[in-house]
């Protein structure tokens, strides 16, 4: 298990975290947290505010097969992987990949990407319908955190579960009291989150062996 950043070349979403204080209420966190089209394609203040491809994630992906060496043939699995964009990037830097998703959200997996459809599932983070061992590799980036404590757990045991250990996940944390001063003014869906070593503890009690890494307000 190893701290590593394999999102260094995502850029860094623009935000505003002074609006999303004065617009965040009870009501917001709610609607937010159904994962519905208010949070990826409404008002910024429920969420993405449009979630669209622009190619993005493609170096993401090509860093995630160079870190795991995967190769035609093999299965890798995107936990909360929304519209698929991840997924459709990493067939595309490496043909042949068998790639997949998994997402709770309906209105996700409706929108998806013309090239991962038939390739996303409907489901939780916390209780994947997939068999022991059967992916070279599963990511989850940005998802877990959405679940409490226990849940977390869940799924870092379904995690290392369905992918031996051959894991990667990033969540949501910080390193000073700024910056959780700035996380909670911010945060609409995370339930769980905690300083580096809050997560470590975390990992360790789920068994986990994966890789991780932090994402940062």
């Amino acid at each position: 298990m190893s701290e590593v950043n394999l999102l260094a070349k995502l850029p860094r979403s623009q935000r505003n975290v002074s609006l999303r204080t004065t617009s965040k209420t009870a009501d917001v966190i709610a609607i937010s947290r159904l994962f519905g089209h208010e949070y990826f394609d409404g008002p910024r203040e429920y969420g993405y505010g449009g979630y669209r491809y622009d190619g993005r994630w493609v170096p993401v992906a090509r860093d995630i097969v160079a870190h795991f060496g995967l190769k035609a043939g093999d299965r890798v699995l995107d936990v909360g992987c929304a519209k698929g964009f991840l997924v459709k990037d990493l067939m595309q830097v490496c043909p042949g990949l068998e790639a997949f998703g998994l997402d709770i959200s309906e209105y996700a997996l409706m929108h998806c990407e013309p090239e991962v459809i038939g390739r996303l599932h409907l489901g939780a983070a916390d209780r994947l319908l997939f068999p022991d061992n059967s992916f070279k590799a599963a990511l989850s980036i940005n998802t877990i955190h959405n679940y409490d404590r226990n849940g977390v757990i869940r799924c870092l045991k379904e995690m290392q579960r369905v992918s031996g250990g051959r894991a990667f996940v990033q969540v949501d944390s910080y390193h000073t009291e700024e910056q959780r001063n700035l996380f909670l003014d911010w945060v609409l869906t995370a339930k769980f989150h905690g300083y580096p070593d809050e997560w470590r503890q975390v990992f360790a009690e789920a068994g986990y062996t994966g890789d991780y890494f932090w994402t940062l307000v």
